[in-house]
């Protein structure tokens, strides 16, 4: 079990990396949701396996590029959880950003967004775009983390890999990843649960 109130603690105290200089990157939002209280997981996706489809099968956080009509990144992220999963923004215990991050294949730059699901309603999606939708445990996803002694050194971004079951959860998404067990770190090393 993780101290939801220490958690929000350490994101509205943290200070974000922002946005690359320059207006080379697409600019693109994303939620790391967390969810289920007592056995706190992650809401991921997998993208559909459709061919010529740019991001076909990766793992990734639900979000999506920003557009003329968002008011800015956050409006951007609530917007694309609704297209995206039909979860409202009444569905969400807003945490906080925890910075930017450039993709390593396209020139995108996703600000990524912590909230609280209360997991009410279920969850839709389009197929065409999803394939399927993954509940990714925190405690495995740390115990990776752990194991790949990513705490004791800062590994190159491209080595950031988080196996898990049938997928490998790479690129920004792994890095989204990284730097939020690197935050909370102090959280899940000293749960109750012994999570070590």
């Amino acid at each position: 079990m993780i101290d939801y109130l220490r958690l929000k603690e350490l994101i509205l105290n943290y200070a974000p990396n922002g946005p690359p200089a320059g207006d080379l990157h697409t600019p693109a939002s994303v939620f790391l949701l967390l969810f289920n209280r007592s056995d706190p997981r992650i809401l991921a996706i997998q993208k559909s396996d459709t061919k010529g489809y740019p991001w076909r099968n990766q793992v990734a956080l639900p979000g999506g590029h920003l557009e003329q009509t968002d008011a800015g990144s956050v409006e951007a992220a609530f917007r694309e959880l609704e297209e995206e999963l039909k979860i409202s923004r009444d569905q969400i215990d807003f945490i906080g950003s925890i910075g930017h991050f450039q993709t390593l294949t396209r020139p995108m730059d996703i600000e990524a967004f912590i909230g609280i699901w209360n997991e009410e309603g279920p969850i839709q999606y389009d197929a065409s775009e999803i394939s399927r939708i993954l509940e990714l445990s925190l405690k495995k996803i740390f115990k990776i983390h752990h194991e790949n002694r990513y705490h004791e050194h800062k590994p190159n971004r491209s080595e950031i890999e988080y196996p898990y079951e049938d997928v490998v959860i790479w690129g920004a998404t792994a890095h989204i990843i990284y730097c939020f067990i690197e935050l909370i770190y102090p959280l899940l090393e000293n749960s109750d649960d012994g999570i070590l």
